[in-house]
């Protein structure tokens, strides 16, 4: 048996089937209304640039979906920001083509050293989060400054290039903040989402298992968000916000507890508990969908004295949990007893990241983008098809950080160019012909815009090529400021797309490419030393809500390393380190649960240090016996709490499967 199967974690697949994307395009809250929204924005956006004959119509339709956000408020910030750093932008880049636009050869090295220079900004500081969209007007700020000879054509393009962000920046802040959710009924509709999934998982162990894990890799980072902007708006006072934010931590534990009884038959509730609980957590969830949070709640449970020790541990877990749902929490009187523990140290809080002089990577991703970039630009330059010039923004859309994320990506990008671009052609077949008015064309743009945006702003896992979709849709669609449907523009756009998905790819792969091996063993020390000071005594920091992000750091450490198999294999460790960290995620994976309960009921410092001391053995090749001498270090289980020692039990228990599933791969080999 493999040992990820032995530790109850089955790695996702690496290319979903039919059924697995039938499910990432399925509704869920939120979406329609979000791609209704990124429909309105795009269609408006059209009529203003019609109205004005705004070259480039389609790229600022397209800047429309990297300034939508959940919330009336992030949106708001964003649009805003973004409009302020294009202008500073646009305004460093008129001001070299005043001095380099009359010399070709000076033009071309400017272009390559602003490209460099604002995308190493871009990927080493807090401006990441929307590189993207900052380096796609750097791409269409320096193809315009390279495709006009006269430095007043220059000045025009470049001021169009403003206008083109201005413009979506302005609808963007308008319908959001009418049509928007507030960042506070986001907050409250995802809490109360998590207390239903728990409910169904109660009454409905083994359908929800999926949901349970993508709840639980979710953390909380997007909830604090939310609160963090409701308190910005006005429309949560701090008491509620404080609340609120023990509210999202006490959603994982009931998650938590929830997932180790739905995969856990010792651990499962009969029927006069789980009825009750579950009923508990559906009013609390009316109540978060009214716009309140639950406090005071009272649960009477039967007594807990037939159950198993593992069931007692979890329905305890359970009642505290929705007894205290949004209080502070309490911790046990032996953590006060002893000396305080470190509480890990705050972050990075400068513009620019704590690495951003010191990591090389940075740099590389903007020398490799750059050059990706200028050979484009030259291309078609020499090639005199400047109907292809869409390969040169497509580097800077398309460009990623690490190798495995292109490549992983470029599949994405060319099925969604594709899709794209054969929808783009039907309308021009179909419907352009027919289409006398601007209005006719926001519809065609705001349906393209509606059903790309339902695939952009679903999963992770499909989002790019929503994105792409999009991109390709709107360059064919879109053609100047009324209906127009010349097949030609339509094909040569589609091409340079393809053109630059293709070079992005080779030459991220083949300069300076990057595997995400460095960040998963960073990664995982930092899981496994956080793991031990949750566990330690007297721990200073806020106990609950760090096990969360535990949680979410161990779930993203197993995406990264499924995402490792995209690496070519002159970047990608070799098998035996991918089999040595698969195993030793898929074992954390395992006692996630009971290293949470357990220290939700005492410092469990020693036994939480013992297994990850044996999951580091066993994960790397050095699998110790299981017998009497081994089982005579382990510490001894607390007998005065059965339920403590039934969850130091099941760690034990499950180590020892993991470590007899490892020497049997061992032996295959």
């Amino acid at each position: 048996m493999d040992s990820a199967a032995a530790a109850g974690y089955v790695e996702r697949p690496l290319r979903p089937g039919v059924a697995d994307l039938l499910k990432l395009l399925a509704p869920f809250p939120g979406r329609a209304a979000t791609a209704a929204r990124v429909a309105l924005i795009c269609a408006l956006t059209v009529w203003v640039t019609s109205a004005y004959g705004t070259p480039e119509a389609a790229l600022s339709a397209y800047i429309v979906f990297f300034m939508i956000r959940p919330d009336r408020t992030t949106s708001f910030v964003t649009g805003v920001a973004l409009l302020v750093l294009v202008s500073i932008v646009i305004g460093l880049v008129l001001a070299v083509a005043i001095v380099v636009v009359d010399y070709p050869p000076l033009r071309v090295a400017a272009m390559a050293l602003l490209s460099a220079s604002l995308l190493f900004v871009t990927s080493a500081s807090k401006l990441r989060p929307v590189g993207a969209i900052v380096a796609m007007i750097v791409g269409f700020a320096l193809d315009q400054l390279g495709r006009v000879p006269v430095g007043e054509l220059a000045t025009r393009a470049l001021l169009y290039a403003w206008l083109f962000v201005a413009i979506p920046a302005g609808m963007s802040v308008a319908v959001s903040l009418v049509c928007a959710p507030s960042p506070r009924r986001l907050a409250s509709r995802e809490l109360a989402e998590r207390l239903r999934l728990a409910a169904r998982g109660l009454r409905e162990p083994g359908p929800t298992r999926d949901a349970l894990d993508a709840a639980l890799r979710k953390g909380n980072a997007e909830i604090g968000s939310w609160l963090k902007m409701s308190a910005l708006e006005g429309t949560s006072l701090r008491a509620d916000v404080v609340a609120l934010q023990r509210a999202a931590v006490s959603s994982v534990m009931l998650l938590a507890a929830v997932d180790l009884a739905c995969g856990e038959a010792s651990a499962r509730l009969p029927a006069s508990f789980v009825e009750p609980i579950a009923t508990t957590l559906e009013e609390m969830a009316r109540m978060l969908d009214a716009g309140g949070y639950p406090v005071d709640i009272e649960l009477t449970l039967p007594s807990s004295a037939p159950l198993t020790p593992l069931a007692r541990a979890v329905a305890d877990t359970l009642h505290d949990t929705i007894t205290r749902f949004a209080e502070p929490t309490v911790e046990s009187g032996a953590a006060h007893d002893a000396p305080s523990q470190p509480a890990p140290p705050a972050p990075h809080a400068g513009f620019f990241a704590a690495d951003a002089f010191t990591n090389l990577d940075h740099v590389r991703y903007a020398l490799k983008t750059t050059v990706a970039a200028m050979f484009c630009y030259l291309l078609y330059s020499q090639l005199d098809w400047p109907g292809i010039h869409t390969c040169f923004i497509t580097v800077y859309v398309v460009s990623l950080g690490s190798t495995a994320e292109t490549v992983e990506k470029l599949a994405l990008r060319i099925a969604g160019c594709i899709a794209g671009a054969l929808a783009g052609t039907a309308a021009i077949v179909f419907l352009m012909p027919a289409l006398t008015s601007i209005g006719e064309l926001m519809a065609v743009v705001a349906i393209g815009a509606g059903l790309s945006a339902w695939v952009a702003f679903g999963s992770p896992r499909i989002a790019y090529a929503g994105f792409q979709i999009a991109f390709a849709f709107f360059l064919c669609v879109i053609q100047g400021a009324e209906p127009a449907f010349d097949l030609t523009i339509a094909r040569d756009r589609t091409i340079g797309i393809l053109i630059g998905n293709v070079v992005v790819y080779l030459v991220f792969t083949r300069v300076w490419p990057i595997s995400i091996a460095a960040r998963v063993e960073q990664a995982l020390a930092a899981l496994r030393e956080q793991w031990a000071r949750l566990a330690a005594p007297g721990y200073a920091g806020t106990r609950r809500a760090d096990v969360a992000a535990a949680l979410a750091r161990g779930r993203a450490l197993r995406e990264d390393v499924a995402l490792m198999h995209y690496e070519p294999s002159w970047v990608r460790p070799g098998p035996q380190w991918l089999t040595a960290h698969h195993r030793e995620l898929a074992g954390l994976a395992a006692l996630e649960a009971p290293m949470l309960l357990l220290v939700e009921r005492q410092p469990a410092a020693a036994t939480i240090e013992g297994w990850l001391q044996r999951l580091a053995a066993v994960a790397h090749g050095q699998p110790p016996r299981v017998d009497a001498t081994t089982t005579t270090q382990r510490p001894a289980p607390d007998v005065t709490d059965p339920p403590s020692a039934a969850l130091q039990s099941l760690g034990d228990a499950r180590l020892d499967e993991f470590e007899r599933a490892a020497s049997a791969d061992a032996a295959k080999e």
